[in-house]
């Protein structure tokens, strides 16, 4: 009977990750909504948020995650923001460092500006875990438009990618 159950165990952990593997969140079209956010992290994800705004996407970016040391003006500087649009437009967030501070960061600026639907960018592996942890973060509806980045994950970080996502389903089960 263990050896069974360990077996069913191993399979349905085996299914899941192949689906979290081979499915791996897209990027998404131009649907308008009224905020863009982008966690910080690897390549592509910034540049999108910003080319998304700069269609006028949405109304105001939040770069969440973004260090206490970087200026401003820095920041525009490295990714060719105007002064106009980076005063007008452009929210560098530094009170995340994982991905529930992101969470937390993003939904008090959702509540603030009262908006009620959000573009979020990451990429693609990091996408379903961090859709999950904003969508218990919001105390009010906000539709979430998930918009991944395309990457090129290892194994190794696609393993600790969904094992992450599994704990924090779980821990979510358990009201933790």
């Amino acid at each position: 009977m263990t050896r069974r159950l360990l077996a069913l165990a191993l399979i349905l952990w085996a299914l899941g990750f192949a689906w979290f593997a081979l499915f791996l969140p897209q990027p998404h079209g131009d649907e308008r909504t009224d905020a863009i956010v982008v966690l910080t992290g690897s390549a592509g994800r910034i540049d999108r948020g910003l080319a998304l705004l700069r269609r006028e996407q949405g109304q105001q970016l939040l770069v969440s995650g973004v260090d206490r040391d970087v200026k401003p003006s820095e920041f525009a500087k490295a990714y060719g923001v105007p002064k106009k649009l980076m005063s007008c437009c452009v929210t560098l967030g530094r009170e995340a460092i994982d991905t529930r501070s992101n969470a937390i960061e993003t939904s008090r600026w959702i509540a603030r500006h009262d908006y009620r639907s959000v573009r979020i960018i990451t990429a693609d592996w990091h996408m379903r875990r961090a859709r999950y942890e904003l969508s218990r973060q919001l105390e009010e509806p906000v539709v979430i438009v998930p918009d991944a980045v395309r990457s090129n994950p290892s194994l190794t970080v696609l393993l600790r990618e969904y094992h992450k996502y599994l704990l924090r389903r779980a821990a979510g089960l358990l009201g933790i």
